[in-house]
């Protein structure tokens, strides 16, 4: 049977990807999209991820629409020179939907969908967390009804992209985060670990945006730009596979090597967002705010090439 899905999104580029990923792939089932701030605000964000379900050919799968700010500060603000003003990589006017949002709040929507569906329900989180936040406030028994979360987020064990030191999903929200991390939900983490190890080259880009299908032709609109960000700011010729890493793992774990930590993350100074995992060996023996925090699996090796041809075959 696949598994139940509801992709959590900022979308995005890398969410196109990872959405339009998801949709080709018999081994999942796409309950609906949730939408959230980060990459662009929760308007614009709402309206690509409608249209992507258009592209997909997916009109009936719901959209509901989150948050416009963090739980506890402001809304950092969207990041056009990584996906564009209108968050899909400004190649041309913006596409229009077919339809709006449904009318519950994005919290309502996954609290009603995962308890009409308990224990068998995965949240794929591939923006700030806020909605999950807001969801357990709403209804704080979420974290025993769910199957499992996938975070694409943080990093463990290497720097951050947003900051030196913080991924920018989490950094978008931090204190949500924390909250997500230690709720009793069995939690995985697809971060900056891994998915910086996992880079779609020019070539295999060229690939998919020549598909001749409406995700190859949205592609081809949207990646220029995002292409272009990468070349300059990582001198990659290419793309890193943030969001499409964590559906891989949907997919195939068996792709991805893991430890399981307890998990912080850092509210506070130049470290905000940072993703603190307790490793264990330290000689204080007092109680630290680890403790009786669950194990979070943290993504920490990738065979890279494997997830890169699952996205190039599916999408091309």
């Amino acid at each position: 049977m696949p598994t139940k899905v509801i992709i959590d999104t900022d979308p995005g580029v890398d969410d196109a990807l990872a959405i339009l990923l998801a949709a080709v792939s018999p081994e999942l089932e796409l309950l609906g999209l949730t939408t959230i701030f980060g990459n662009c605000d929760v308007v614009t964000a709402t309206r690509n991820a409608l249209v992507l379900l258009d592209v997909a050919g997916l009109p009936d799968v719901p959209v509901a629409r989150g948050a416009t700010d963090p739980i506890a500060s402001g809304y950092l603000g969207a990041v056009p020179q990584v996906h564009g003003v209108d968050g899909m990589g400004d190649g041309g006017p913006p596409l229009e939907p077919s339809r709006g949002p449904v009318q519950e709040s994005a919290a309502e929507f996954l609290c009603r969908t995962v308890a009409a569906n308990p224990g068998e329900v995965t949240l794929l989180a591939v923006g700030p967390l806020t909605n999950l936040a807001l969801a357990l406030r709403l209804r704080p028994d979420l974290d025993t009804l769910v199957d499992r979360v996938v975070v694409m987020g943080g990093n463990a064990l290497v720097p951050g992209n947003a900051t030196p030191t913080a991924e920018a999903n989490i950094r978008n929200d931090p204190e949500a985060a924390d909250l997500v991390f230690g709720a009793r939900w069995p939690v995985t983490m697809v971060g900056l670990d891994v998915t910086e190890k996992v880079v779609l080259r020019g070539a295999d880009i060229d690939r998919v945006t020549a598909a001749d299908s409406s995700a190859g032709r949205h592609l081809a609109r949207a990646l220029p730009h995002y292409r272009a960000f990468f070349a300059a700011n990582n001198d990659v010729d290419g793309i890193y596979v943030h969001d499409p890493s964590a559906v891989a793992y949907l997919i195939d774990p068996s792709w991805f090597s893991t430890a399981a930590w307890p998990v912080r993350v850092e509210t506070q100074g130049f470290s905000r967002g940072k993703t603190w995992p307790d490793r264990g060996g330290t000689d204080d023996p007092a109680p630290g705010p680890w403790q009786g925090r669950p194990a979070v699996t943290i993504c920490v090796g990738v065979a890279a090439q494997r997830v890169v041809d699952l996205v190039v075959e599916r999408l091309a």
